[in-house]
């Protein structure tokens, strides 16, 4: 039986390498072979118990790799190319795509009700934290590298891209609209970049890491807040002359920025999430206007699918965004234990790690 290396999800606070077999795949799926993947914060949320997986699930979904094998049924690919795989995998046939919400097909309940979505990869079934990969409905989810484009260059778009970007999407940026995106960490960049492409005239970011809002300005932000010397909320009235943003991104999972994106709104605005929250939200009335603001709050899961994914690529090649500041650190699939020490810790002004198998 031929193995591989895998980081799996061994008890709460202990995600290790183990061997395990090499999936096998049937006839709609494909076997990548990983080249280069990373950790996320939902990958956190895994070693630390916040997300219930198996025990033995081989964690990670954000791949880059190479076709080592196909299914019968799978067109359009061939052996051998470089691919990109989305973090969320629609099938692209259930009544969640066939509605334009492809991110939202999951196996779900008896109800179709999908907690997780269409996240699969190290939820359940095994992950890209390994030397290989088994991807479902593979014609639907892999998407070709264009040519000259490193693994690193493309690194971001499986998820944290496609998510940040997602996030300034769903806020309905307008050319000239003003935007504040609550933290900037990897997503939070993400959606400063996205927000900068959709056309916003005015970007303001916060956070209180040197190094997180100096990439800020970088990614697209006109002004950054650091909360721990300033006030945020008061800054950006400052800012705006008291009119309040067009669209604000929460991009940290936190009561305390929910409701920061929330007092900064203009009657009319739009609060667009990203957060995972694993606590209930409140909601103060003064800060949605009584109710009658017409504010608008909408969440986001991220897109998945092989033409997502060749949009985020097309836009890296073109050169209209880099992300390539974003992995600050190179280590090995080996070192697996330490690279989530230093991740979950947040120490040496990591953002994202590449991992590559040794």
């Amino acid at each position: 039986m031929s193995v591989m290396k895998a980081a799996v999800f061994v008890e709460k606070d202990r995600i290790e390498i183990e061997e395990k077999a090499i999936p096998d795949i049937g006839p709609t799926d494909a076997l990548i072979r990983i080249t280069t993947t990373t950790i996320c914060g939902s990958d956190v949320h895994i070693l630390t118990g916040a997300y219930p997986v198996d025990r033995g699930r081989t964690i990670g979904h954000e791949p880059v790799g190479v076709i080592e094998k196909l299914g019968s049924a799978v067109k359009g690919f061939e052996e051998g190319l470089r691919v990109i795989v989305g973090a969320v995998t629609p099938s692209g046939t259930s009544n969640a795509c066939l509605c334009g919400q492809c991110s939202q097909d999951g196996p779900g309940t008896p109800h179709g009700y999908a907690p997780f979505g269409g996240w699969r990869f190290g939820n359940n079934i095994d992950g890209a934290q390994a030397e290989y990969l088994k991807v479902p409905d593979a014609e639907v989810n892999m998407a070709v590298v264009p040519d000259g484009l490193t693994d690193e260059q493309v690194l971001m778009c499986p998820d944290i891209m496609s998510t940040g970007f997602k996030g300034a999407e769903n806020g309905g940026i307008q050319i000239g609209d003003t935007v504040a995106v609550f933290a900037q960490g990897p997503i939070g960049l993400c959606a400063t970049a996205g927000a900068r492409l959709l056309g916003a005239s005015k970007i303001v970011t916060v956070d209180c890491v040197p190094g997180r809002l100096a990439i800020s300005k970088k990614m697209g932000a006109d002004e950054v807040i650091d909360f721990t010397k300033v006030n945020p909320i008061d800054k950006i009235m400052e800012l705006t002359n008291g009119r309040g943003v067009d669209v604000a991104i929460e991009a940290l999972g936190k009561q305390v920025t929910f409701q920061n994106c929330l007092e900064v709104l203009r009657p009319g605005g739009t609060l667009s999430s990203l957060g995972v929250y694993t606590e209930d939200l409140t909601i103060p009335a003064s800060a949605i206007h009584l109710g009658i603001g017409d504010n608008k709050i909408v969440t986001a899961l991220c897109p998945g699918g092989k033409d997502r994914m060749r949009r985020l690529m097309s836009i890296v090649a073109s050169g209209r965004v880099d992300l390539s500041e974003m992995v600050t650190h190179r280590m090995k699939l080996d070192q697996i234990v330490d690279a989530y020490d230093l991740f979950a810790n947040q120490r040496d002004g990591v953002l994202k790690i590449a991992l590559t198998p040794g």
